[in-house]
């Protein structure tokens, strides 16, 4: 079968499985670094507890199997390998059939972390990712040209996150149809990157340009990736400019660089000859050809969902995450709210007491505290911090937890923020949380002040807490 393959895009393929195999390693590498603090057995929301309430069938894991802290680690540093390997080529040493297999691994180790992820993994991204893994599963190895099918499913993803996040803004927020959103996003985006003040202050005529080309790229370019070459080149490239344009503007883990992935997909890239391949084997076709009828056939929830006049953002609609709808952003905060956490070492809780603040890496606390670029590696505590700014709610089910482990000083805690303003062997007595809403400084107040926000006490969030028994051993 002659239309099976379209040898053209064996660079295109290649370049797409390495950019492919570096989203995997930093999205391994977060869990690897952090899931102690977050699920772990001691975490503010532990894996086991999860996984005696949910049953493997709405959340397939290898965790519903056996799950330790140790376990967990083997899963996300064996991920990194594997991603790691697959990023220096490894699959183009292997026969197909071993190829497939090498890409099914990280697909199923991520797969196992995301459904027991809860609040922490329930970001848009995560299916991104594991819906463009599963798909470049089939795409092969130089053994075979790649498959023309799988290459049109790689745009269909790419199409509906594009044309899926214009539509919710279409249907949102007014100020995206007035082209003004613009004027507050880079204040009020959850976390604001080195540039971002810059973005914030440029002239508001930009800003209505920058909100219309969005449209466009959102709304219209989408489409021309299903037009003959070089159309559709062009039409990739434009959207990975967008996304480096985002990238610039703040800190969205790794959404723009696994959008960018997708559309490397799409870019016919000037190259010699293809390596010599064989034809592909009868087996490879009727499976790659199963897999596309059923992830076509999958794809008619996300699609009554993106003509649905109650469009809704970031839905998984099976436990594989095999097609998901997106979008983001469709409502746009005017105003910054941010929970600041305090604690003390006096025995009697006051306004007046030493209270110290907590600093976190990448959501505003200091003032004077320039952002710094943390994309594509996700703060996910972070995040979830910007969450809870816009309603406590968010935070119900984990900010408890982290108030505990900041009594304890708990270390795996710790590691997550950037500095804790109490000694290793002296932890807080009380703690508390405090909402303030954050602006940005003009100009000349940054020449005066050197900060870069300004920073106003809302209310009171939590009121001073403390350990209701003697803190736990480490």
């Amino acid at each position: 079968m002659g239309w099976f393959t379209a040898p053209d895009y064996w660079l295109g393929r290649l370049v797409f499985q390495r950019a492919l195999a570096a989203v995997y390693l930093v999205a391994f590498l977060t869990a690897a670094l952090q899931f102690r603090a977050l699920l772990g057995e001691r975490g503010m929301l532990p894996i086991p507890r999860f996984v005696a309430r949910v049953p493997f069938r709405r959340a397939p894991s290898l965790f519903h199997l056996r799950y330790s802290d140790g376990l967990f680690a083997a899963v996300a540093w064996g991920g990194c390998a594997v991603s790691a390997a697959l990023l220096a080529g490894a699959d183009a040493w292997l026969p197909l059939w071993g190829a497939l297999l090498l890409w099914l691994v990280p697909w199923a180790l991520y797969l196992s972390i995301v459904n027991v992820g809860q609040t922490w993994y329930g970001f848009g991204w995560e299916s991104l990712l594991l819906e463009t893994g599963f798909l470049a599963v089939f795409l092969g190895n130089d053994e075979v040209a790649p498959p023309v099918v799988v290459l049109f499913l790689l745009r269909w993803i790419l199409f509906r996150v594009e044309f899926g996040a214009g539509l919710i803004k279409l249907r949102g927020d007014p100020c995206w149809r007035n082209l003004t959103c613009l004027y507050y996003h880079h204040e009020t985006q959850p976390m604001p990157g080195p540039l971002s003040w810059f973005f914030h202050r440029l002239p508001a005529p930009l800003h209505k340009a920058e909100t219309a080309a969005n449209h466009l790229t959102q709304l219209v370019v989408p489409f021309l990736l299903f037009t003959p070459q070089p159309v559709a080149t062009a039409a990739a490239a434009l959207m990975i400019l967008t996304q480096l344009w985002l990238v610039a503007s703040g800190n969205f883990a790794w959404l723009n660089w696994i959008t960018v992935v997708l559309a490397l997909s799409a870019v016919r890239w000037p190259g010699g000859p293809p390596p010599a391949g064989s034809a592909p084997p009868l087996w490879y076709e009727v499976l790659v050809l199963a897999v596309a009828a059923l992830l076509v056939f999958l794809s008619h929830r996300p699609v009554r969902n993106m003509i649905s006049r109650r469009q809704v953002m970031n839905r998984s609609f099976d436990p594989l995450h095999l097609v998901n709808t997106y979008g983001a952003f469709g409502t746009v905060g005017r105003i910054r709210h941010e929970v600041v956490i305090e604690g003390t070492l006096d025995e009697v809780p006051r306004e007046d007491s030493g209270w110290r603040e907590y600093e976190f890496r990448g959501k505003p606390g200091d003032v004077r505290h320039w952002p710094r670029q943390f994309a594509p590696y996700h703060l996910r505590l972070d995040w979830m911090m910007w969450f809870a700014a816009l309603s406590p709610a968010y935070a119900g089910p984990w900010f408890g937890a982290l108030v505990e482990r900041l009594l304890e000083n708990d270390r795996d805690t710790l590691r997550l923020l950037r500095r804790s303003p109490f000694p290793r062997d002296r932890p807080p007595r009380f703690v508390r949380a405090r909402l303030f809403r954050y602006r940005y400084t003009t100009w000349p107040e940054l020449r005066a002040t050197g900060a870069c926000w300004d920073r106003t006490f809302v209310r009171e969030f939590l009121a001073p807490t403390r350990l209701a028994g003697p803190a736990r051993d480490d």
